[in-house]
């Protein structure tokens, strides 16, 4: 009789532990459909299988008091630190646990002592990292800290996640500080925490801390401080510079360099800080050359102005899409000279059936502004006009330059009127068009509507087309006003740009003694822009000491680069009649090998688009 009684004590318990499996899963698919129905029914099984508190924790622990019962689970409390494995998957799943774990405005108010298991714990702070308010979970690290509880790397580093999604850079680092053991892992989230907020100098000082640990980075690693490398702002520009080496170095030293993307990465990075000739290196060692390698190497070396090394490269890629076509045009259209190259490409680029966008289009106007091709600037538009970039601000505004640039002024006009939306470089655009091309009345009347009527700031280049106007049109007064307002009314400090322009007005109006006034009291020491603006207006007006004045401190700051000094000292004596001293001046020119610079036009380009 005795021993039916164990046997049958014994189902029961198997019963039970049963019961508590099936109620752990139907908890959670309760809790996810969300129906009180179905709640009500769990209560009842609980109730006609006679699950207590005993069996859903057979140690029979002390229990906690009611605040901190499961809301689905009535008279089954929470224990305290001695958890069964069964009891944590329950309370894992039903994820109403959270918010029963923790109160939001009072956590754990009555017992300071618990501690949830740690797979408990990982799984309730991984659930704030997935939340939208992660900042929450800060209120369970604040009750871990003050029962002295240790935790272990798992939960530490899911204790920085949390931190650095809450944007608490600070308690992060603290966190990864306090680590025992510091992984790689931690590294790389603290890592590209400190970059995902700017703090590139403080990235780079934990990658050096990294190597110096003896932990080998990974590609991730290395793909975030080459990402750094590139971010300038606040770093020394030198040590920028030696990253890539360095980074380049752990690739070696890694076995990561069949990783194209990494050295991609690399070639960027090289490009970026101007040391194309690395890039090279690795992009002549990579397995498989994708486009994105040619095109930042094609970038850098149009930049550099090798051209030869570029076009080498674009011939030598075979998958070439619309991005490698346009760092060729966008290249070649910056220069006087290769201009008319851009124009080619472009042209290859239709051939091959690739279809302009927003970057082809702009680098190709760009193109016919400096060539001042008004007739293939033309061709472009009624190309543009068919494409859904049409409306774009940026092409409107490259358009009203172009034309501009051109000598089309009503032209330039009918784009700007026709824009649906215009920024302060489409009216910048067109008040520099109208100041250049001999109309200060227009380009200051649009100047005072865009402010006034329109609201909208002038920025530097504004004020320098608006001061460049008052200059043609001898408006020395307004001139005044529209440099005074720019620190007065806008708070912009005027840049060398500003005061060779107000130079310039000052001395076109023939007040060159007010103008060496200005030059002289400048806050900063004026630039050769600022001398050569002077020595002009000198000339100008023949006024042949000042000009030497002007000249002599324009030697004094380059005296080999800007040969235009010496023409305009030589020009300016020779008006005035002093033949000996415009001899001694080229003799002069003659041992420090200074020439005159070959002048050269267009007349017009026979390509069509």
């Amino acid at each position: 009789h005795t021993s039916n009684k164990k046997i049958t004590r014994m189902s029961m318990v198997v019963k039970k532990k049963k019961v508590c499996e099936k109620l752990t899963e139907v908890t959670f698919k309760l809790h996810t459909k969300h129906n009180s129905t179905n709640k009500r029914d769990l209560t009842r099984q609980v109730r006609q299988n006679r699950v207590s508190s005993y069996h859903l924790f057979p140690n029979n622990i002390k229990t906690l008091s009611p605040t901190y019962q499961c809301p689905y689970l009535r008279g089954g409390n929470v224990i305290e630190k001695k958890m069964n494995n069964g009891v944590c998957k329950l309370y894992q799943l039903c994820r109403r646990f959270h918010s029963s774990l923790i109160s939001i405005h009072q956590p754990f108010p009555q017992n300071h002592d618990f501690i949830p298991p740690s797979t408990l714990l990982s799984n309730t702070l991984q659930h704030y990292i997935n939340s939208q308010t992660p900042s929450h979970g800060q209120k369970l690290h604040s009750h871990i800290l003050k029962t002295g509880f240790v935790p272990n790397t798992n939960i530490s580093i899911k204790l920085l996640i949390l931190y650095l999604k809450s944007n608490s850079l600070t308690y992060a680092r603290q966190v990864f500080d306090d680590l025992q053991d510091r992984t790689l892992s931690a590294y790389n989230y603290m890592i590209g925490g400190y970059l995902k907020k700017g703090q590139v100098h403080e990235s780079l000082e934990l990658f050096h801390r990294l190597l110096v640990s003896g932990e080998k980075p990974d590609g991730f690693t290395l793909s975030m401080i080459l990402k750094a490398s590139t971010s300038t702002s606040g770093v020394d520009v030198a040590m920028v510079g030696d990253l890539g080496r360095i980074v380049h170095a752990q690739i070696l030293k890694c076995d990561v360099e069949k990783d194209d993307v990494l050295c991609t990465a690399l070639i960027d990075s090289y490009v970026k800080n101007g040391r194309v000739g690395y890039g090279r290196t690795v992009f002549d060692v990579m397995s498989e050359k994708n486009v994105i390698s040619s095109t930042s190497l094609i970038s850098g070396y149009m930049n550099k102005g090798s051209f030869s090394d570029a076009e080498c490269i674009f011939q030598k890629t075979l998958d070439k899409d619309v991005v490698v076509f346009n760092a060729m045009i966008e290249g070649y259209s910056k220069t006087y000279e290769c201009a008319m190259r851009s124009l080619e490409v472009y042209i290859d680029m239709q051939r091959f059936n690739f279809r302009p966008n927003l970057s082809t289009f702009a680098s190709i106007i760009g193109a016919c502004s400096v060539l001042a091709a008004f007739e293939i600037g033309q061709q472009v538009q009624t190309q543009l006009m068919k494409t859904p970039f049409f409306g774009d601000v940026k092409l409107g505004s490259a358009l009203i330059d172009m034309y501009s640039k051109c000598g089309r002024v009503v032209e330039a006009r009918i784009v700007f009127d026709h824009m649906h939306e215009k920024n302060v470089f489409s009216w910048t655009s067109m008040i520099d068009g109208y100041g250049k091309n001999g109309f200060p009345d227009e380009a200051l009347d649009l100047f005072s509507k865009m402010q006034i009527e329109y609201c909208i700031a002038p920025n530097f280049v504004t004020f320098l087309s608006a001061l460049s106007a008052c200059a043609h049109a001898g408006l020395v007064d307004k001139g005044w006003e529209i440099f005074q307002s720019m620190e007065n009314e806008y708070k912009l400090k005027p840049g060398m740009e500003h005061y060779a322009c107000m130079v310039d007005l000052l001395g076109r109006a023939g007040r060159l003694n007010q103008a060496w006034e200005f030059v002289t009291r400048m806050p900063e020491r004026p630039n050769s822009d600022v001398w050569a603006a002077l020595l002009s207006s000198c000339r100008l007006h023949e006024n042949i000491e000042m000009a030497k004045l002007a000249a002599n401190e324009l030697f004094k700051l380059n005296a080999s680069g800007r040969p235009g000094a010496y023409v305009a000292l030589s020009n300016t004596l020779a008006d005035a009649g002093k033949w000996e001293s415009v001899s001694e001046l080229r003799e002069v020119m003659k041992q420090r090998g200074i020439s005159k610079d070959t002048a050269s036009s267009w007349v017009g380009a026979n390509i069509a688009c």
